[in-house]
């Protein structure tokens, strides 16, 4: 595995695999690697014949107060992992290299719509400093295939719109969740809850799971189930941000007439904001 810190010597290989008519799966991260961006890593070699993972902390996406400076860094590691999974190359970019006239300065990509609701109410401007590096990776590896996780689904959807409609022609491919044998979605961030708020974590997928079952079962009273949902999760221990129902394909609100939907939430355990959601197919 080669690991590679400059923008020109990435583009350098990259030429010369599309040369060699090899395709290329890419997956973005911000290093901490789980077992769910393993299962990433898999995925993209069934699809492509050359494997690229990038590891950078995006500043540009972390509000104030929240945990650019302390998210966990763990390079080594990260690299043995990748390297024994087969990645064949590794982009570790410096904030320099990402944003060259600085970050105050650069050029944003926005996803109108779609950036502003669910996460995007209280994470103000996240979505735009996601759509933003995610844009500067794919011109800089310039892939046929990206691979992202399902977990955060609000994610996917915005960057499947962003490169539909800058017609990058890159294939965006969704990942399944790995969970704990609990049901709690792996994440970098599950490290920051203490032995009992751990415990009480995987109330967050069971939500979900109860939530889905009355959908299954013909209530569509998608409000109330909202409501219940937000409920169940705070006599658990958690803060909500939001418990929603949204239709799958573009995150807007349900009617009677759905078929394909999407449940979401993200609520507070201690210092830990989680985020979860399962699908629903509604007969």
């Amino acid at each position: 595995m080669k690991t590679l810190h400059d923008i020109g010597s990435v583009r350098e290989i990259t030429r010369g695999w599309r040369r060699d008519g090899e395709s290329l799966a890419v997956i973005l991260t911000m290093g901490n690697l789980h077992k769910g961006h393993m299962s990433l890593v898999s995925l993209a070699h069934e699809h492509a014949e050359k494997v690229a993972v990038s590891i950078f902390v995006n500043p540009t996406q972390f509000g104030p107060n929240e945990d650019f400076e302390n998210y966990p860094r763990t390079l080594a590691n990260d690299k043995r992992r990748l390297s024994r999974a087969g990645v064949d190359l590794l982009f570790t970019p410096s904030v320099e290299e990402i944003y060259p006239h600085g970050q105050e300065g650069s050029t944003r990509v926005v996803v109108p719509g779609l950036s502003e609701i669910l996460c995007g109410k209280t994470r103000l401007n996240h979505f735009e400093g996601v759509a933003s590096v995610v844009s500067r990776l794919f011109n800089v590896l310039q892939p046929d295939i990206a691979v992202f996780g399902q977990k955060d689904y609000q994610q996917l959807v915005i960057i499947r719109r962003m490169a539909a409609d800058l017609h990058l022609g890159i294939e965006i491919i969704a990942g399944q969740t790995c969970r704990e044998k609990d049901g709690l979605a792996m994440s970098s961030r599950n490290q920051y809850l203490s032995d009992t708020e751990r415990a009480a974590a995987p109330e967050l997928f069971r939500a979900l799971q109860a939530c889905r079952e009355r959908l299954q079962t013909g209530d569509i009273d998608f409000d109330a189930l909202e409501k219940a949902g937000s409920a169940r999760l705070a006599k658990a221990g958690f803060k909500p941000d939001y418990f929603a129902i949204r239709n799958a394909g573009d995150l807007s609100r349900p009617t009677a007439d759905s078929r394909h939907l999407v449940i979401l939430t993200a609520a507070w355990m201690g210092r830990a904001r989680l985020i979860d959601n399962i699908l629903v197919e509604l007969l």
